[in-house]
């Protein structure tokens, strides 16, 4: 029983780590006053930038960075849309999902004639899993030795990445000059423009790390979550993501564990598959599966508890004459 525990929080791990940079990322963004709609369309941009990338180049790292390029620029390309032309938000970001979704099956069709998907990616191809000091060692020693060698030990360098940047994204927000403005900037735009600060240039800095992020988020989906680019693979995880950035308020810790939560229930479901369960007998895969979803619905819709955005979210500044 212990063991089954510790194999799910394990999988729990793994699910969450696309849906936590994901999070992050609409969270820089959020904060300045941007909705980030957009975020499914990054995530599969650049799952298939990183996985063609990696294929092509024989290197993960030359497909994160590909990823990561390609998340910067359709970060770049929604904020041209949304800051500069003082585009609807929320339409630039689902034409941004759309172009992301058309645009990698074809080009997956045009260069690998596979569907529209990369071939399969093998070794240095791939994120390997890491070992951390002394998990060989521990790992026969009673409930300690269990949670170090199989749970905390053996994700890959950007599962430990994931959940670094959590603490490290507080401190940006909390405790620096420009987590300050950044925050002041999503309440009250023209009081910061007021103290000489521009709100344009902030808002493109917020998008640039949200991009950043989001392309990490895809680089993991394709090249250490799975091994190559699947159409529409994302499956929803942007919205999820929205969905665990208003769960937790805006707020990077808590935002983790609602990102936690969406990934234990994704792992739960994987396991429940086929089992049954006193009382009610085998659940079908169909109702098992559509719990995080059923999840997002409800937060989304404000049915679980009342959360608070950024006041100037989704609204275009217009500077002050």
């Amino acid at each position: 029983m212990f063991d089954t525990i510790i194999l799910l929080l394990d999988a729990t791990l793994r699910v969450a780590t696309p849906l936590l940079l994901l999070a992050l990322a609409g969270l820089f963004s959020e904060r300045s006053g941007v909705v980030n709609i957009a975020l499914e369309g990054k995530l599969l941009g650049s799952a298939f930038a990183a996985a063609a990338t990696s294929y092509a180049t024989g290197s993960v790292w030359m497909g994160l960075l590909a990823g990561m390029a390609t998340g910067f620029a359709l970060a770049m390309i929604h904020g041209f849309a949304s800051i500069t032309h003082r585009g609807d938000q929320i339409v630039s970001g689902t034409a941004i999902n759309m172009l992301a979704a058309g645009l990698t099956v074809t080009l997956g069709r045009y260069w690998f004639e596979q569907g529209g998907q990369t071939p399969s990616l093998v070794g240095d191809q791939r994120f390997q899993a890491i070992d951390l000091p002394l998990a060989g060692m521990l790992q026969d020693v009673p409930l300690i030795g269990s949670l170090y060698s199989k749970l905390l030990s053996g994700h890959n360098l950007l599962v430990y990445l994931a959940f670094a940047l959590v603490p490290v994204s507080w401190w940006i927000l909390q405790r620096t000059r420009f987590g300050l403005r950044l925050r002041a900037v999503g309440e009250n735009p023209h009081s910061v423009d007021t103290a000489g600060v521009s709100v344009t240039w902030l808002r493109y800095r917020a998008l640039m790390i949200a991009g950043l992020l989001a392309g990490i988020a895809g680089a993991y989906l394709s090249t250490a979550h799975s091994a190559g680019f699947v159409p529409n693979m994302s499956a929803g995880k942007g919205f999820i993501a929205l969905a665990a950035l208003i769960f937790g308020k805006w707020r990077p810790v808590s935002v983790m564990f609602g990102c936690l939560l969406f990934g234990f229930l994704d792992a739960l479901a994987v396991r429940l598959q086929g089992v049954e369960i006193p009382v009610i007998g085998e659940v079908p895969v169909q109702a098992i599966e559509v719990l995080p979803y059923v999840l997002t619905v409800l937060l989304l819709a404000g049915f679980i508890g009342k959360a608070i955005a950024p006041k100037a979210v989704g609204q275009p500044y217009v500077k002050s004459r």
